[in-house]
């Protein structure tokens, strides 16, 4: 089942392990026969495609045209992880409260 976070009834991240067996979009963009964990959240629907462009760790669950999945692992850059997130979160939540969430603070250097 993983881990959700959600503000209200709307999930802005997800978390899980998924097996080799698992569910097919997040085997064939983990390309392994080990166990992966990924996160699933909410970005920009201009910002999606930059991200894809990376390549590994993202990858496009089909089921919402905003939704993009990361595969966590040891080379996780964490900082990055905080941005998405906190972007996910302000996507998802009522004005109200996206108002109340500042940017990711930057490591300074």
């Amino acid at each position: 089942m993983g881990i959700r976070w959600r503000v209200r009834r709307r999930t802005f991240a997800h978390v899980r392990t998924v097996e080799p067996d698992g569910q097919p979009v997040h085997e064939r963009a983990a390309a392994t026969d080990q166990p992966v964990c990924r996160l699933v959240f909410r970005s920009p629907l201009d910002e999606i495609a930059g991200l894809l462009g990376h390549g590994h760790p993202f990858y496009k669950p089909d089921w919402a045209a905003n939704v993009l999945g990361m595969v966590l692992d040891d080379a996780t850059d964490w900082d990055e992880v905080d941005e998405l997130l906190t972007e996910s979160y302000s996507m998802m939540a009522p004005k109200r409260l996206a108002a109340l969430v500042g940017p990711p603070a930057r490591p300074p250097g």
